[in-house]
């Protein structure tokens, strides 16, 4: 996932239509230091850390998508990867980095599936971005209402969680 992928941002071919998918990835994951740092300021805590986030990538507003470790034992692609956007907004938008493929995919960043904003929105097909999800996770093609809504029912009570750290 390093580096931006190509034609992932909000206006992806320059027309105004807003087609893309705003979301950019990191080279590397936020450092520890900088995952506390943020962490800390997002909730207003400075009694904690960010070591239950390997923060990976953020969308236009400056928010967030990383994978949230709470898995014990298990690799980071088999996470849940969560939002937590410059406007507080928070959610699990999928169950681990495959589903997540599958979501941008489908057209889908993570503060569109984090929010009820676009309740509306419809799919807009990615072929570059399903052929990585094709790749990566083979037998867990499902549609980004699919990911969105089992990332909902497996940790439904993410926003709550988070909302008690914050200070």
């Amino acid at each position: 996932m390093a580096g931006r992928f190509d034609g992932i941002d909000r206006d992806e071919d320059g027309d105004g239509d807003g087609d893309g998918i705003d979301f950019e990835a990191f080279p590397a994951f936020l450092s520890a230091a900088d995952t506390t740092d943020w962490f800390q300021a997002w909730t207003g805590n400075i009694a904690l850390d960010g070591d239950d986030f390997r923060v990976f990538g953020q969308d236009g507003t400056g928010g967030y998508a990383a994978f949230w470790l709470v898995r014990p034992g298990r690799p980071v692609t088999e996470q849940p990867v969560v939002f937590l956007g410059s406007e507080g907004e928070t959610g699990v938008v999928a169950r681990d980095l495959g589903d997540f493929l599958w979501l941008l995919a489908d057209g889908f960043g993570p503060w569109e599936a984090a929010t009820s904003y676009e309740p509306d929105r419809e799919a807009r097909s990615h072929p570059e971005l399903a052929a990585i999800a094709e790749g990566f996770a083979p037998h867990a093609r499902r549609s980004a209402a699919a990911v969105i809504e089992l990332a909902a029912q497996e940790f439904p009570d993410f926003d709550d969680t988070i909302m008690k750290l914050c200070r």
